[in-house]
């Protein structure tokens, strides 16, 4: 087999996909966490 990938650029590659997912982990979790929180300040009014 050719071993002509360069090590930096498939660590840099993973780390983007890492950073993404965790970014849109975050913001889904964010929203949800907020949605939540809304609808407990309506029900308490």
């Amino acid at each position: 087999m050719n071993k002509d990938v360069d090590m930096g650029v498939a660590s840099s590659l993973t780390m983007i996909v890492l950073v993404s997912a965790t970014a849109f982990l975050l913001r889904s979790f964010y929203k949800r966490y907020t949605r939540l929180t809304n609808r407990e300040d309506v029900d308490n009014n």
